[in-house]
């Protein structure tokens, strides 16, 4: 009995850092959350004079909302594709086959997660410039790509070497080829991996901005139109209710991802 009243103590400190934690990360999300809802439509308030859905209807028939959206979930698609293709390839060959480096080469693809936005905007707008290469779609797909690839290529090489060998040696001793062993037996093995990384990929691709700012040229993503929609006070319901979209979307994945590798753990 003496003993027990500290231990309530101390999970009760827990239990308290825990909830303070969680709402220093995601009370101004609340905030933005409420005011999508208000009916003010430039000074807020507190509490917000009144709630309404009208700005919902407004966001959806603003055009340069709808097309900002297509164009950042056009984005997100093809650079996660990418990224899971070219991110699968080298973690096979750094995983299969020892050779001089590994180690380094493997540091230099996940480097680009690591390096500030801002490095890699300025250099990839440096080679854009540098190649005379017109912006365009592809040019910002290739800026999400960098970090995407480092995403899908951590996500695939920590499942493959949690693989045992002795399964490909196997299927190669029952006379299947590479494609037959790459099919049957490694990509079930890879697979969730591969889900949870291009979930998490296409979440980072899809709400990015800092690398985007440099590789866009005059099109706008929905993160770069909401930037730019800060500077008009009268479209802050909107904005926030672009920001509660965005929120949703990246959250899904986000969570699918975290439940699929928690499951994947114990195997």
């Amino acid at each position: 009995m003496s003993t027990r009243r500290p231990r309530i103590r101390r999970h009760f400190g827990l239990r308290l850092s825990t909830w303070a934690v969680l709402a220093f990360l995601h009370f101004p999300i609340l905030i933005v959350a409420l005011y999508a809802f208000t009916t003010e439509d430039a000074a807020f308030s507190f509490p917000p004079p009144g709630l309404t859905l009208e700005w919902f209807g407004v966001a959806w028939s603003n055009g340069a909302v709808r097309d900002a959206l297509y164009l950042s979930l056009r984005v997100a698609t093809t650079a996660t594709a990418i990224a899971l293709v070219l991110g699968t390839m080298a973690a096979a060959a750094v995983w299969r086959r020892p050779f001089f480096g590994r180690e380094a080469v493997s540091l230099f693809i996940v480097l680009p997660i690591a390096l500030p936005g801002i490095i890699t905007g300025i250099s990839l707008r440096s080679a854009i410039a540098l190649g005379n290469i017109p912006f365009s779609f592809w040019t910002i797909v290739i800026g999400h790509a960098t970090f995407c690839v480092a995403i899908a290529y951590n996500n695939v090489v920590a499942r493959m070497r949690r693989t045992s060998p002795s399964l490909l040696e196997a299927s190669a001793d029952l006379g299947a080829n590479g494609w037959q062993t790459f099919r049957h037996v490694l990509l079930p093995q890879i697979r969730p991996a591969l889900i949870a990384g291009g979930m998490l990929a296409f979440a980072l691709s899809f709400d990015e901005i800092i690398v985007t700012t440099f590789t866009a040229g005059n099109q706008q993503t929905l993160p770069i139109w909401m930037f730019s929609s800060l500077v008009r006070p009268r479209q802050r319901p909107m904005t926030n209710v672009v920001a509660l979209l965005i929120v949703a979307l990246t959250f899904i994945p986000i969570l699918l991802a975290t439940r699929m590798t928690r499951n994947t753990e114990g195997s």
